[in-house]
């Protein structure tokens, strides 16, 4: 079994000194329940569903050959909300078409999206918030499962505090720690019903 797991980064571990972010985690945690999985990080600092839609499929087509149980997992939004110049990196309606075209293009292999995960800044998370209903309802059209981070996460205040401690905008191992436990403990994580 070979995954991709394509995105921002969130996806690539960013803040976490243990170097293993939730990719890592819940990796790890299949493994150890006998699903020797091969694992790609396919996260990139700062890049939008923009950018992540001008490169999964080549990226992923690399390492996801024919005769293998490939799938993808996809989670981005969390820079398509931030402000530069004075406007939105990427407009909403954008955002949530760019994740259509991706989860639509996708869609030959098993996939599953995650949700981003909230910010400090109220204003932000309001984006944020916004952007993850937009996206569980583009994969619940597709019929791709979701697994949402921000509602979890906004309310935890640790996870916050963790976040504004370190560089404003990443968690260290301990909040990476809780949004892998949010994922492994979903109904729709492929290895939930095994762990």
């Amino acid at each position: 079994m070979r995954i991709c797991f394509v995105g921002d980064s969130f996806v690539n571990g960013t803040g976490d000194e243990t170097a293993l972010g939730w990719v890592g985690r819940v990796c790890a945690l299949a493994y150890a329940h006998g699903f020797p999985i091969t694992s790609y990080n396919l996260g990139i600092r700062r890049n939008t569903s923009a950018d992540i839609l001008e490169r999964w499929e080549n990226e992923c087509s690399l390492r996801l050959p024919a005769g293998c149980d490939n799938r993808v997992v996809l989670s981005c939004g969390v820079n398509d909300s931030m402000l530069e110049d004075g406007a939105l990196r990427v407009a909403p309606e954008q955002s949530r078409a760019n994740v259509h075209a991706i989860l639509r293009a996708a869609s030959r292999y098993p996939l599953l999206m995650v949700g981003p995960p909230p910010m400090p800044e109220d204003a932000q998370n309001e984006q944020i918030s916004a952007l993850s209903r937009a996206f569980a309802d583009e994969a619940a059209a597709l019929g791709v499962p979701f697994i949402e981070l921000f509602s979890p996460l906004v309310a935890d205040a640790a996870y916050k505090q963790e976040v504004a401690s370190n560089d404003g905008a990443h968690p260290r191992s301990s909040g990476y720690t809780k949004i892998a436990n949010i994922i492994a403990s979903s109904p729709n994580w492929w290895f939930h019903a095994l762990l």
